[in-house]
Formats: structure tokens, sequence, C-alpha cells
């Protein structure tokens, strides 16, 4: 069994401190995705379980080892990073190999490793190529490769796929949750798109500030947020957010009067109410809203809409006919499908 687990992880850079008591539990075999905004400290948690930075406080195991203080070649991880890193004057083969020819591994074992890894990364037709003449996804694959051959129980995959276009993201999307799938292996990913993790993950851990605000599978985030951070963080468009008064067991907003759908501990009169683009519905008789601008991509659109209060409001469509600029609508809604926050500490009120 190769879990991970953090248990009150701190880390500090002098005086400043970025990780804040990290608990965690990867299980065996798990596809495990860090994400939150850039700066959130996800790398940082990354390259804490890869070695490359100091633990300052707490402790951290892979398997049944303590590997805390553990030396990264030591830990049984491999890591996959951002940029490739590939030796531009060898060939795939011999990139995806280095790292066992530098520890002393028989070429016979070395040959075996590479067909092996080279085999479930569709490489067999590149191994004699040089990176110059591979695409960035087949790059990116090599770079995978590498650290298949080396057998380990962990894999750390640190945002791969920022420096491809989206047409190859999509695709080594696929490719990646492919391989987890084949080789079972634990993995820890790191993105900053939601999407990314939403389409990959057994779990996800939102982290913010060096914290983590939720754990938990991708759709159980996406349906049962537990505050208005991960509820905005997750889910694309982002969820709207409108400032509302809750009057005789009703929302009440300049653009809709709507009941409560279930009773909730609600400590003042004033609540944000979060309602997803995909669970509105423009009304064209209405008069509340108007309708700034409209993206038409193709099976949907989204309309971007205006209250007389300043609020904005997205709006999923499909089918044939869509709002347009400059049309005075309103919304309609299931009042089951709104979620409710705490004005002022923006926890999940149920």
């Amino acid at each position: 069994m190769t879990g991970v687990v953090l248990d009150k992880v701190i880390k500090r850079y002098g005086e400043t401190q970025v990780i804040h008591g990290i608990d965690l539990e990867i299980e065996d075999g798990e596809f495990c995705v860090f994400v939150g905004p850039s700066g959130c400290g996800k790398s940082t948690l990354l390259r804490m379980i890869a070695g490359l930075e100091e633990t300052t406080e707490g402790s951290m195991s892979i398997g049944a080892r303590d590997v805390t203080h553990e030396d990264p070649s030591r830990r049984g991880v491999a890591m996959v990073f951002q940029t490739y890193a590939l030796y531009p004057h060898m060939t795939v083969e011999e990139n995806m190999g280095f790292g066992l020819r530098m520890n002393g591994y028989p070429k016979a074992e070395i040959r075996e490793k590479v067909a092996k890894a080279s085999d479930i990364l569709k490489l067999d037709d590149y191994l004699k190529r040089k990176p110059k003449a591979l695409s960035g996804g087949q790059r990116q694959r090599v770079a995978i490769g590498r650290a298949i051959v080396r057998g380990p129980e962990v894999f750390l995959f640190d945002e791969p796929l920022s420096n491809l276009d989206a047409e190859l993201r999509v695709e080594m999307r696929v490719e990646i949750a492919r391989l987890h799938q084949e080789i079972g292996a634990t993995m820890i990913y790191v993105t900053h798109d939601q999407v990314e993790a939403m389409t990959m993950a057994d779990k996800i851990v939102v982290l913010r500030a060096g914290r983590i605000e939720q754990v938990g599978a991708p759709l159980d985030l996406y349906r049962n947020p537990d505050n208005k951070f991960v509820a905005g963080f997750i889910g694309s468009p982002s969820m709207n957010f409108l400032d509302c008064d809750v009057v005789d067991g009703k929302l009440t907003h300049p653009a809709f009067v709507a009941p409560v759908a279930a009773p909730v501990a609600v400590s003042s009169p004033s609540v944000t109410a979060g309602v997803r683009p995909e669970h509105l519905v423009i009304d064209p008789n209405g008069n509340s809203m108007t309708v700034e601008l409209t993206e038409a991509l193709g099976g949907v659109s989204y309309a971007y809409l205006r209250a007389s209060n300043g609020d904005k409001v997205i709006v999923e469509e499909r089918g044939d006919e869509r709002s347009r600029e400059g049309d005075t609508v309103g919304i309609t809604f299931d009042p089951s499908r709104v979620l409710l926050f705490d004005a002022q500490t923006e926890a999940r009120l149920r």
C-alpha cells in the first residue's frame, strides 16, 4: 500500500508561513489533484512531498515510511514538471533511460523498462527521434515516460500541461487519465485549472492561502461546497453570487423574489445566494435585467446580464431561441438549486 499522509504540515520561509498545518490522507492508487489560485501553496506542498522543499513542522509518510526529512532520491517518488527538461542531444529512448543509466542499471533492464513505458505512452515510433523533432504533447509524454521507467510509488505532476495549446491539453488530460487507469499508481497533480481537476481527479483538494478549504470528489465539491470560495472556484463559468435579503421565508433581490427552498440557520437577514449559470432560465417577458453580451459557442451560449442594482449574472442558454445583446429580460430558477452563504463569513448556510 502506497498512500501519502500529511500530518499538521507547516512550511515557513524565515518569518513568513506559507503552509498552515495541512492534514491530508491520499489513498493508495488515488488520483488526487491540488487546485487553487496562484499563490495558494499547491506547488509548494507538492515540492514538500517530493523533498524539494524542507518541511518546517509536522510529518509526512509514503506508504509505511516516514519521509519527512528523507532525501528526495529515497522517497520513491517521480516528478513531472511544467517544463519538459529533455536533453536535446539525446534520443527519446536515451532520455527515458537516462536516470536508470546514471544509477547503474544493466542495459538489458533499461531497454525492458523503456520499452514497457514506450508501449504505454504510444511512443514506439519516436524512440530514435530527438526532442526537436517532437511536438509539445510528445515531449511531455517522453517526460512522463522518464518518470514511469523509474517505477516510483507515487507520481507527482506540477502543472504539466501549462505549456500546451488548448487542443493538446485536452489530449494529454485523456492520456494521463488513461495512464492512471493502466498502471494504478498513486498520483498527485497540481493545477490552477479547475476543468483539469474536475475531469481527472478521484479527489480534489481546494487550497487557498496555504490552507485546505475543502476535500472531496469532483461532483461532491460541485454540488455541495462548504463555502463561497469553493462554490465559485469549482465550475465553469463560475457560480453567480447575488446579495439578497431573507424576508418572510423568501429571498428578495431587485431581479426576483423566490422562496427559500429549505430551512437554514440565518443569523442575519442579509445573505449571499449562489446559483450556477446552467440552473438559470431567461424569461423574455421580464424587465429586471439587461443583456450586455452574449457568447455563442455553438451548442451552448452564455448571456451576460446586469441587474438594476449593478449585479452581474451569467446564464447558460441552449436551444434555438436565445437572447440578444440589448434585450430586457428576467430570470427564473428552481429554488432548490440555490445555495445560501453567510454574507460575512462566506460559510455555507445549511
